[in-house]
């Protein structure tokens, strides 16, 4: 019986550990590039089927949920804006996240093309 109940005890406190490990994981900062929308894709479905429009502060990730809202932070001058995930990419192994127009003009300088980015989650 006093087994059973310490294997019990074991098995709470390693699925605890798993659980928190997860959340600990996905709530990180993480660091990579950013890139904008082209003028092209307004008016587009984005894979969630909403319209694309470029005056949104929006964004796609490959992994993150839709819905989700990150705070997306210029690492070169300290800027932030929270975005809107509603799409899927980029699909460049470089980059992290793509922004609306909008967002990217909000942080950054448009004329780059791609800036070094920090993002997390805030919803």
């Amino acid at each position: 019986m006093m087994k059973r109940f310490i294997l019990v005890i074991i098995m709470m406190i390693s699925a605890f550990g798993i659980y928190s490990f997860k959340n600990n994981a996905t709530d990180a900062k993480k660091t990579s590039y950013a890139s904008f929308y082209h003028d092209k894709f307004n008016g587009r479905k984005t894979a969630n089927g909403e319209i694309f429009d470029n005056s949104k502060f929006t964004a796609a990730n490959r992994t993150l949920p839709f819905g989700t809202k990150i705070r997306v932070t210029n690492l070169s001058n300290g800027k932030e804006v929270t975005v809107r995930i509603n799409d899927r990419g980029p699909f460049h192994s470089a980059r992290a996240l793509d922004i609306s127009r909008a967002a990217f003009d909000e942080i950054g300088n448009t004329n780059l093309g791609t800036i070094p980015v920090e993002y997390e989650i805030v919803d």
